[in-house]
């Protein structure tokens, strides 16, 4: 069993991630072997909270280039969208 800071990457702040947060959604960045049933535990531990969905999606690498002709890729990651029961939140941007 991973400890839940090794499941957790880091919270993703975006405009997306912010509206979501009306609705009691967080995202975060996870490790991309992390399955739903570790995000949600990570989630509960870290932040005593009652998780009742956990949404994932696989993002792949984007092709970049410097110069002329050095080609790369960036790395794939993944993302989750936590979905927490009513009257529970995360403070962590305050």
């Amino acid at each position: 069993m991973q400890h839940p800071e090794d499941i957790l990457v880091a919270p993703l702040v975006s405009e997306e991630s912010w509206r979501l947060q009306a609705s009691n959604i967080y995202a975060f960045r996870v490790r991309p072997e992390a399955t739903k049933q570790q995000i949600k535990r990570a989630v509960e531990e870290l932040f005593k909270v009652r998780v009742v969905a956990v949404r994932t999606m696989n993002m792949p690498g984007k092709p970049r280039r410097q110069r002329f002709y050095q080609r790369g890729r960036t790395p794939r990651w993944k993302k989750a969208f936590v979905r927490l029961a009513e009257g529970h939140r995360i403070e962590m941007y305050q």
